[in-house]
Protein backbone atom coordinates (compact mmCIF):
# COMPACT_ATOMS: atom_id res chain seq x y z
CA UNK A 1 0.00 0.00 0.00
CA UNK A 2 1.30 3.43 -0.69
CA UNK A 3 2.08 6.13 1.76
CA UNK A 4 -1.10 8.02 1.10
CA UNK A 5 -3.57 7.12 3.40
CA UNK A 6 -6.68 4.77 2.27
CA UNK A 7 -10.00 6.27 1.42
CA UNK A 8 -13.28 3.90 1.59
CA UNK A 9 -16.56 4.03 0.22
CA UNK A 10 -19.64 2.19 1.43
CA UNK A 11 -21.55 0.56 -1.13
CA UNK A 12 -24.21 -2.95 -1.60
CA UNK A 13 -22.14 -5.94 -2.22
CA UNK A 14 -24.14 -6.04 -5.56
CA UNK A 15 -22.74 -2.59 -6.88
CA UNK A 16 -19.18 -3.90 -6.21
CA UNK A 17 -20.17 -7.60 -7.78
CA UNK A 18 -21.01 -5.35 -10.93
CA UNK A 19 -18.30 -3.50 -11.03
CA UNK A 20 -15.69 -6.35 -10.42
CA UNK A 21 -17.38 -7.72 -13.81
CA UNK A 22 -17.18 -3.94 -15.77
CA UNK A 23 -14.06 -3.91 -14.09
CA UNK A 24 -14.58 -0.32 -13.01
CA UNK A 25 -16.48 0.86 -9.78
CA UNK A 26 -18.56 4.20 -10.65
CA UNK A 27 -21.11 4.69 -8.32
CA UNK A 28 -20.59 8.14 -6.27
CA UNK A 29 -23.21 7.65 -3.36
CA UNK A 30 -26.37 5.67 -2.83
CA UNK A 31 -28.79 6.21 -5.87
CA UNK A 32 -26.04 8.09 -7.46
CA UNK A 33 -23.41 7.95 -10.24
CA UNK A 34 -20.14 9.52 -11.28
CA UNK A 35 -22.12 11.01 -14.28
CA UNK A 36 -24.95 12.28 -12.09
CA UNK A 37 -22.33 14.20 -9.27
CA UNK A 38 -18.91 14.55 -11.16
CA UNK A 39 -16.89 12.49 -8.28
CA UNK A 40 -17.24 9.44 -6.42
CA UNK A 41 -17.41 9.74 -2.45
CA UNK A 42 -14.91 8.55 -0.31
CA UNK A 43 -14.49 8.73 2.81
CA UNK A 44 -11.48 8.33 5.78
CA UNK A 45 -12.32 5.25 8.54
CA UNK A 46 -12.62 7.67 11.24
CA UNK A 47 -15.68 9.67 8.81
CA UNK A 48 -17.16 6.26 7.96
CA UNK A 49 -19.75 5.13 10.70
CA UNK A 50 -21.29 9.06 10.15
CA UNK A 51 -21.39 8.40 6.29
CA UNK A 52 -23.30 5.16 6.92
CA UNK A 53 -25.57 6.49 9.85
CA UNK A 54 -26.65 9.45 7.09
CA UNK A 55 -26.67 7.30 3.75
CA UNK A 56 -28.20 4.35 5.56
CA UNK A 57 -30.03 5.40 8.33
CA UNK A 58 -33.10 3.44 7.92
CA UNK A 59 -30.89 0.35 8.18
CA UNK A 60 -27.55 0.65 9.20
CA UNK A 61 -27.41 -3.33 10.07
CA UNK A 62 -27.76 -4.16 6.67
CA UNK A 63 -25.31 -7.43 5.70
CA UNK A 64 -25.74 -6.65 2.04
CA UNK A 65 -23.10 -3.74 2.15
CA UNK A 66 -19.07 -4.06 2.22
CA UNK A 67 -16.44 -1.04 2.92
CA UNK A 68 -14.05 -0.66 -0.30
CA UNK A 69 -10.92 0.17 0.70
CA UNK A 70 -9.16 1.87 -2.18
CA UNK A 71 -5.43 2.68 -2.59
CA UNK A 72 -5.18 6.45 -3.81
CA UNK A 73 -2.06 5.72 -5.20
CA UNK A 74 -3.57 3.28 -7.55
CA UNK A 75 -6.18 5.37 -9.07
CA UNK A 76 -5.83 7.28 -12.03
CA UNK A 77 -7.89 10.40 -11.33
CA UNK A 78 -7.20 13.03 -9.29
CA UNK A 79 -8.40 12.98 -5.19
CA UNK A 80 -9.29 16.00 -3.30
CA UNK A 81 -10.24 16.61 0.28
CA UNK A 82 -13.13 19.02 -0.13
CA UNK A 83 -15.15 20.33 2.89
CA UNK A 84 -18.84 19.62 2.67
CA UNK A 85 -21.47 21.72 4.41
CA UNK A 86 -22.35 22.31 7.03
CA UNK A 87 -20.14 21.63 8.97
CA UNK A 88 -16.99 22.43 6.70
CA UNK A 89 -15.55 18.92 7.26
CA UNK A 90 -13.06 17.71 4.19
CA UNK A 91 -13.94 14.54 2.14
CA UNK A 92 -11.91 12.68 -0.15
CA UNK A 93 -13.83 12.31 -3.76
CA UNK A 94 -12.00 10.81 -6.51
CA UNK A 95 -13.10 12.37 -9.90
CA UNK A 96 -13.36 9.71 -12.09
CA UNK A 97 -14.07 5.68 -12.20
CA UNK A 98 -12.34 3.67 -9.63
CA UNK A 99 -10.71 1.14 -11.64
CA UNK A 100 -10.80 -2.62 -9.59
CA UNK A 101 -7.04 -2.96 -9.10
CA UNK A 102 -7.54 -0.06 -6.87
CA UNK A 103 -9.44 -2.08 -4.53
CA UNK A 104 -6.99 -3.18 -2.30
CA UNK A 105 -9.50 -4.66 0.32
CA UNK A 106 -13.58 -5.34 0.92
CA UNK A 107 -15.04 -5.36 4.42
CA UNK A 108 -17.64 -6.41 5.79
CA UNK A 109 -20.32 -3.64 6.87
CA UNK A 110 -22.26 -3.82 10.03
CA UNK A 111 -23.96 -0.69 11.71
CA UNK A 112 -22.25 -1.23 14.99
CA UNK A 113 -18.99 -1.23 13.46
CA UNK A 114 -16.39 0.75 15.19
CA UNK A 115 -13.32 2.49 12.73
CA UNK A 116 -9.97 0.61 13.51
Amino acid sequence: MSQQPEILHLTERALWDAAREDGTYEVSTRGRTLRDVGYIHFSTRAQLPRVAAFLYGDDPDRDDLVVLVVDPALLDAPVRYEAMPPAGEEFPHVYGAVPVSAVVDVEPWGGAQAPR
